[in-house]
């Protein structure tokens, strides 16, 4: 029985992937590389450092630590420029009701977040007080696809990984709800994430009864 729902931000309550795509752009750029949107696909559900190694490497560029360091820190400056602006109509079809839903139904809730910038997010998008747990990027050692985020969370909400559902809308992500022996409902317009138990386009319409007919046994 499902009885807790753990929400990757990015991509599931909003979506900020195209000001990580344009920050990530500019830093690219610096390097001498044009980084396209086939390119970007590369750096989603992964960690900031994750990322600048990806485009390092497709850049054929090599940096110190400290280079690297500095690099990360203009490129977390530039995003939280584009998202200073984030509210409540940023958040993604669905989200609110679905959340409003489940919780009255007595199921827990829980982020699980490879950002560093989760609860600057959750609180612009006034969502923080839906969630009795958030574990994000500064919480732990190991990114997606290592299931740490995922279990860290269904830790502080008391929960056994097989009763937790993980929403998420990246292949890291479902690999690492999957390598926590959880179940993942996936979110993708373009019916990508075969990984996942059941995908759906976005979370209109979804509630608790389509939580206990497709994910509790």
């Amino acid at each position: 029985m499902i009885r807790g729902v753990i929400f990757d931000l990015d991509g599931v309550l909003t979506d900020t992937a195209v000001y990580h795509y344009q920050s990530w752009r500019k830093i690219a750029s610096g390097v001498g590389f044009d980084l396209t949107e086939s390119h970007n696909e590369q750096l989603k559900g992964v960690s900031r450092a994750e990322s600048l190694d990806i485009i390092l490497n497709l850049a054929g560029a090599s940096k110190t630590d400290d280079e690297k360091s500095v690099l990360l820190a203009e490129k977390n400056s530039h995003y939280l420029e584009l998202i200073a602006g984030l509210s409540t109509a940023d958040i993604l079809p669905g989200v609110v009701d679905f959340l409003e839903n489940i919780r009255s139904g007595g199921l827990k809730t829980a982020v699980g977040s490879s950002s560093k910038n989760a609860a600057f997010i959750l609180d612009k998008l006034q969502l923080t007080s839906y969630f009795d747990a958030i574990v994000d990027g500064n919480m732990v050692k190991q990114t997606k696809p290592d299931p740490e985020v995922f279990l860290n969370a269904a830790k502080l909400l008391n929960l056994p990984s097989e009763n937790c559902l993980v929403i998420e809308d990246a292949d890291a992500g479902v690999a690492a709800a999957k390598s926590a022996g959880m179940q993942v409902l996936g979110i993708n317009s373009h019916g990508l994430l075969k990984d996942a138990d059941r995908c759906v386009q976005n979370l209109l319409n979804m509630d608790l009864q389509f939580i206990h007919t497709h994910f509790s046994s």
